[in-house]
């Protein structure tokens, strides 16, 4: 039995050796670079657990296995790294990857190109001019595609004012097509470099924080980049007013937890898919491999996280892997770098390898044929979270980051593509919550004032009014806290002739506070150099000037109620209707009558309607008394009712007129608007000093505004105010009018009687949340208000802080003379009544010549005319009765010639 068991064995051990004996053998060489406090490098680290992972999993090489040959070198040390490649090669290897340091790529590259030996990086590698190394393969990707990359995140944030910083000379290279925008884009772009030899950035990170460069791309490594992480938060710069970019594809993996809560803007590119399961998979395993590990410094990476020079170097291996399956009956051969003998599959195995494509773990790898390149890729844009909430899920020795979120995708052929956008607007309190605001105002009334308290108070409890109602608002839907301060030189905001700026806007660009709630004025000047808010107020200029004195009445005050025009053509009308009524009495044969009815054989006629006694009837009717005077003719009673009704629309007017003037004091203003200002140089006015109303004056181009504006800056000593409590208290005593706002001026009128607002709104105009430039704040402060708003808040707390005690009920509107506009129409009516009168009066003549036609004669026009003559004198209003013939010349008709003439007989 024992001797058969032993045989079984022996059997057993031969198979397995044939079997062995059946599998393909694929070395490759790695040559990595050494430093002191990093005596095994990340690359070899990734090398190998590259090579153990195609080894493990039969899918890829299922008849090969692959090894390796590490070679170690100095850094820096060309010569070394030379020696070592020709030692690999002469061993046989089917590529080299490796080294990391230009100088020393450049000799290993040399002798991989003499040898046709396929030399693989997976560093960035400086781009030479005119390419020869046909035998060369770089997985990183190519830096003009990362130097447009920059650039298109630049033009998506609309920077228009940007600052590099490098670390060396490279990184002038991957900024090349930003430096080359402002000449086409407008940009300004400043240029500084990181001090050499030193990790201290400080002393730059103070001058740029004193020039107030919030827009910065940061070009290093990612080691450089955590030690200036930690010198921007000394610096106080880690705040939501800056945005860095970092041009490393490491960033990711540095640990960001100290500045979670910081709020600061953060943006890089990543090149590992970190979404995608398999390279998740691949991750963990990878973060276990090196918990197990001796512990290394890592240079502020998190424990166990795979950076993109690891990544690619494992993507390169399974590259090798890739191509090496589709090279049929392929041997690697011992290649002496002093024979200049080359690989003879070297060529056809580079031509598998540019062709072979593979997901890896940093996305679809494909190359370029012509010069071994990586140019077809994929770089996820990713954002530092603006809530800062990181969660980390420890699975066994799995550590994963989710503080960074992927708002985009660019790709070297499509450019950049958003998928997701930073749109807060779902949840506005994110960002603001638990923050602490310091909010510069200024003292104002009612907006902002001290609080009226026995007990001494601190902090914001100092303070009431409209603004600070409004921040609680705020406050209470943006979850923030606040700290009020008082602007330190007391003023809003304006430019001095050297261009800089005072008062609350000055805080606010010097980032001394986060915002200003106050009756600060949305202007074309300050919106250049600060951001507002949607307004929660508009308003107008206008004039605050002390109530006129009422004027006291005069001897000839009856006369008031009535313009002098008016007055003039009710006289003129009086006369005219008495003139016209003279001569249609006297033309009407119905107003001549027989003075003695009892002799009717009598042929004396009489008209009572004399000039005097026309014009005695117009001024009796006038007078509302009346006169003995009826006239009898219809057309003379047209003119008398006519005149009737004109008078007394006339009286009427006057009397209802005359009592608004006993009962309305009138009050004499000297000046009705701004134009009555700017026409008189006796009243002073002026603005307050500074102030927004003060800059609309100075920089208005309306001729009636810059000559207000010359006024006031001729006497600035005295027309400008330092601020409204002076100018209130300079209009109560003295001839002065102050220009302000007008919501200002209904809160001090409601309070002081003795004042008033004169004419109506110069401008239109609103008051805005001041923040400094780029705050996301501001965003956030609208959309709150907007909500104050529709809810009907902001009307609230205005009928809260406007509400004063009142001033005694007055006329606001003054009895005026009533004027042509006003009652001109009776005057047409009166004009069309004695029109009508004059045609009536002629229809009368013609009738009653038609009546006595039949029994008179026809006689000359010339008899006709001298019976009318008799008719119009004005001294006397008797005539004879004359003969028929004279009768008809009466009438004035003219007789037909076709009338039958009859014989007068004799009695």
């Amino acid at each position: 039995m024992e001797s058969r068991e032993r045989l079984f064995l022996l059997l057993f051990f031969v198979m397995a050796k044939l079997k062995l004996g059946e599998q393909q053998v694929l070395r490759i060489g790695g040559i990595f670079e050494t430093r002191e406090n990093e005596p095994v490098s990340v690359d070899e680290l990734a090398f190998k657990f590259a090579v153990t992972s195609i080894n493990r999993n039969r899918t890829l090489m299922p008849n090969t296995t692959l090894t390796y040959d590490i070679q170690r070198v100095n850094l820096f040390d060309s010569f070394e790294a030379s020696r070592r490649v020709c030692d690999q090669l002469a061993l046989g290897v089917a590529a080299v990857f490796g080294p990391a340091h230009s100088s020393s790529v450049s000799a290993v590259q040399s002798i991989c190109n003499a040898l046709e030996v396929p030399h693989i990086q997976t560093r960035w590698k400086h781009p030479s001019v005119d390419n020869k190394d046909t035998f060369f393969i770089n997985l990183y990707p190519e830096h003009t595609s990362i130097s447009r990359a920059i650039l298109d995140v630049v033009t998506y944030y609309k920077w228009k004012s940007i600052t590099v910083v490098y670390e060396d000379s490279t990184g002038l290279m991957r900024m090349q097509e930003l430096i080359k925008a402002p000449s086409r884009n407008g940009m300004k772009v400043r240029i500084r470099q990181l001090p050499s030899g030193s990790s201290d950035a400080r002393p730059l990170l103070k001058e740029m924080k004193k020039e107030q460069e919030f827009y910065v791309i940061f070009d290093c490594s990612y080691q450089m980049a955590s030690e200036l992480l930690k010198q921007l938060m000394s610096m106080g710069m880690m705040t939501e007013y800056y945005h860095f970019f970092f041009t490393t594809l490491d960033l990711f993996a540095l640990d960001l937890e100290p500045y979670r809560y910081s709020g600061v803007n953060m943006t890089a590119f990543r090149l590992l898919k970190l979404d995608n399961p398999y390279v998740a998979s691949v991750i963990q395993k990878w973060s276990m491999e090196r918990q197990l590990a001796p512990p290394r410094p890592e240079s502020g990476l998190m424990i166990g996280m795979m950076t993109t020079a690891a990544a690619l170097m494992y993507d390169a291996v399974f590259m090798v892997a890739v191509a090496s399956q589709r090279a049929s009956q392929m041997t690697v051969s011992s290649l002496q770098c002093h024979r200049h003998k080359p690989w003879r599959y070297g060529p056809r195995f580079m031509n598998l390898f540019k062709e072979a494509q593979w997901d890896g773990l940093t996305g679809r790898i494909v190359l370029n044929k012509t010069d071994g390149l990586r140019k077809d890729f994929d770089l996820d844009l990713i954002s530092l979270k603006e809530d800062g909430t990181a969660k980390r899920v420890v699975d066994g020795a799995t550590r994963r980051t989710k503080l960074w979120t992927k708002i985009g995708v660019w790709n070297s052929y499509m450019g950049l593509k958003l998928t997701e956008k930073q749109n807060n607007s779902n949840n506005v309190t994110d960002s603001l919550a638990n923050r602490t605001l310091i909010v510069t105002t200024i003292l104002e009334n009612p907006y902002v004032m001290y609080k009226k308290s026995d007990k001494v108070l601190y902090g914001n409890d100092r303070f009431e009014g409209y603004c600070l109602d409004l921040l609680k608002e705020l406050s209470n839907i943006l979850g923030f806290n606040y700290e009020v301060k008082l602007v330190s030189d007391g003023k809003y905001g304006a430019q001095n002739d050297r261009g800089e700026w005072n008062g609350m806007v000055r805080e606010l660009i010097d980032h001394i506070a986060d915002l200003a709630v106050a009756p600060l004025t949305i202007t074309y000047v300050r919106e250049k150099v600060i951001d507002f808010s949607k307004p929660f107020m508009t308003l107008g200029i206008s004039i605050l000037y002390r109530k006129p004195n009422g004027t006291n009445p005069g001897v000839f005050s009856f006369l008031n109620p009535l313009t002098p025009d008016i007055w003039m053509y009710v006289l003129l009308a009086c006369l005219g209707v008495s003139c016209v009524l003279f001569v249609i009495a006297r033309f009407t044969p119905y107003e001549w009558y027989n003075p003695h009815p009892c002799n009717p054989s009598s042929d004396v006629m009489e008209n009572n309607f004399t000039l005097l006694n026309s014009l005695w009837f117009g001024v009796a009717a006038l007078m509302r008394q009346g006169s003995e005077l009826m006239p009898k003719a219809l057309s003379t009673r047209i003119v008398g009712g006519i005149w009737w009704f004109f008078t007394l629309i006339i009286i009427s007017s006057y009397t209802a007129n005359l009592a608004a003037f006993l009962t309305v004091e009138r009050m004499d203003a000297p000046i009705d608007s701004a134009d009555d200002l700017a026409k008189q140089t006796r009243i002073e006015y002026g603005a307050v000093r500074d102030g927004s109303t003060m800059t609309f004056f100075k920089k208005s181009k309306i001729s009636t505004y810059e000559k207000m504006w010359t006024f006031m800056s001729s006497r600035k000593n005295t027309a400008l105010v330092k601020n409204t409590r002076e100018g209130i208290t300079r209009v109560l005593t003295t001839d002065y009018a102050l220009l302000m706002e007008s919501t200002s001026i209904e809160y001090i009128t409601q309070r002081n009687c003795n004042l008033t607002q004169v004419g109506g709104l110069i401008d239109s105009k609103g008051y805005g949340v001041g923040t400094p430039i780029g705050s996301p704040y501001r965003d956030k402060v609208t959309i709150a208000i907007l909500q104050l708003q529709e809810e009907g808040k902001l009307h609230m707390m205005k009928e809260k802080w406007w509400r004063g005690n009142g001033c005694p009920e007055e006329d606001k509107k003054e009895a005026n003379a009533l004027g042509v506009e006003n009652i001109g129409g009776i005057f047409i009516v009166l004009a069309a009544g004695l029109v009508l009168s004059v045609f009536v009066a002629i229809g009368e003549f013609i009738y009653k010549a038609r009546k006595n036609s039949d029994i008179e004669e026809c006689i000359s026009f010339s008899e006709v005319m001298e019976e009318l003559g008799i008719s119009f004198r004005c001294h006397k209003a008797m005539r004879k009765r004359g003969k028929p013939r004279g009768r008809a010349a009466l009438t004035g008709v003219l007789c037909n010639s076709k009338r039958i003439m009859r014989k007068e007989t004799v009695a």
